[in-house]
């Protein structure tokens, strides 16, 4: 959980990794999401070719999907005929954040743990990365801790391991078998790793030895859909505080979960995406 901005991932997730056994998975589907993220993860527009490169596609399979995303208002295309992503993928974004309420839910427990001191994230996994939806170092306003880091190698950290010991071995090998693992020498050193975190049901990380800091991370809710933690000096005297604090964080936002009423919304949401973006 202790990154920075030069740490985070730039690349997109690897095409049709963490398929679940017995799924019948379209390719189509998987390459336009495929490119979706490319864009969505570039912070400079990018042309047909290059994000072909990126994404291991073929440029003129890369060129259709774009044009169709375009169409969509979900790309945008610049006078230099360039792509970056457009309106439509905001209000995707804005769109999910309103609908799960899970940010808004959170961020009172997130900040009742910001007293101790240490860095207080908040992430969700999408295959072998991270998303840090709150990531708030002592003293950073909560404004700007909110979506401040971008995709994180799930296997570098806290938040990604106590996730990733949340699914089976099965799902972890579908994500990471054949593949080069960060922090890793194998797959299965990376499974010893994770059985030990199911087995103390939390995870405990040396992310710097001078001065020596940790990452302390768990997850939230029964299904895991996220998982909060703390980074910095976090002794072993001082775990089982540390702990208690966060299962009572994870309990907050699920209660506020279950307590949750009707959304205020459009009483008759567009639903023709030419409409709607």
């Amino acid at each position: 959980m202790a990154v920075s901005d030069s740490e985070t991932s730039s690349s997109p997730v690897r095409r049709g990794s963490g398929a679940r056994a017995g799924a019948q998975p379209n390719q189509s589907l998987i390459d336009g999401i495929t490119v979706l993220q490319a864009l969505a993860i570039s912070t400079n527009p990018v042309g047909c070719r290059e994000l072909a490169r990126r994404v291991g596609l073929e440029t003129t399979r890369v060129n259709r999907l774009l044009k169709t995303l375009s169409y969509l208002g979900i790309a945008r295309q610049t006078p230099d005929r360039k792509y970056r992503a457009g309106s439509g993928m905001t209000v995707l974004a804005a769109q999910s954040l309103f609908a799960s309420g899970l940010l808004r839910r959170a961020l009172p427990a997130l900040e009742g743990l910001r007293h101790f001191g240490h860095t207080v994230a908040m992430g969700v996994r999408w295959r072998d990365n991270v998303s840090y939806l709150f990531h708030a170092p002592p003293n950073m306003p909560a404004t700007d801790a909110l979506g401040r880091i971008g995709l994180y190698p799930a296997t570098r950290g806290g938040i990604g391991m106590v996730l990733l010991a949340a699914i089976t071995d099965e799902e972890v090998a579908e994500i990471y078998e054949g593949e080069d693992i960060p922090g890793y020498a194998s797959l299965s050193a990376l499974t010893d790793a994770l059985a030990a975190i199911r087995e103390q049901g939390f995870v405990r990380l040396k992310v710097h030895d001078e001065p020596e800091q940790h990452t302390v991370a768990i997850t939230v809710g029964q299904t895991a859909y996220a998982a909060i933690g703390f980074s910095g000096w976090i002794p072993e005297a001082a775990m089982p505080q540390m702990l208690d604090q966060l299962h009572r964080a994870a309990e907050q936002i699920g209660l506020a979960a279950a307590e949750r009423g009707e959304e205020t919304a459009p009483r008759d949401p567009a639903l023709d995406y030419r409409v709607a973006v």
